[in-house]
């Protein structure tokens, strides 16, 4: 069993917290990997018992981006398969790219090698002001 640590970073520099994932498989299609991130993110906000700020890799419907995440316009819960769903089309519309070591993955199917300590990296690209 591999642990993977997930970090976010965006293209200033800035990065923000780890979360780590134990994965039993040796080997992940990247859209796997995404999903079950996607879904452990959302299973932790949702067993908080305030739903007010979702920290998360894509930003969820009805939510407004604040400082540290996106704020729920009214509590609820959040659902996993359709954030899933917006963080396979944002990966897919090139909103966020995702580095193991020093590679590119650059299609959903495109498989990973889990070894021990494997970091993934979501580069989430800011929009140009203007562009």
């Amino acid at each position: 069993m591999a642990t993977v640590t997930f970090v976010d970073e965006t293209t200033s520099g800035v990065r923000g917290g780890s979360r780590w994932l134990d994965i039993a498989e040796e080997r992940l299609s990247a859209g796997e990997l995404i999903r079950r991130r996607v879904f452990q993110e959302v299973a932790e906000f949702n067993a908080r018992t305030e739903h007010e700020v979702f920290q998360g890799l894509v930003q969820p419907e009805d939510t407004e981006r604040v400082l540290n995440g996106y704020a729920l316009r009214e509590s609820r819960r959040i659902d996993p398969e359709t954030q899933t769903e917006l963080a396979l089309r944002a990966f897919a519309g090139n909103g966020f790219l995702v580095l193991v070591g020093d590679r590119q993955i650059t299609a959903l199917d495109e498989e990973i090698d889990l070894a021990l300590g494997t970091e993934v990296t979501f580069l989430k690209l800011v929009p140009l002001v203007g562009g």
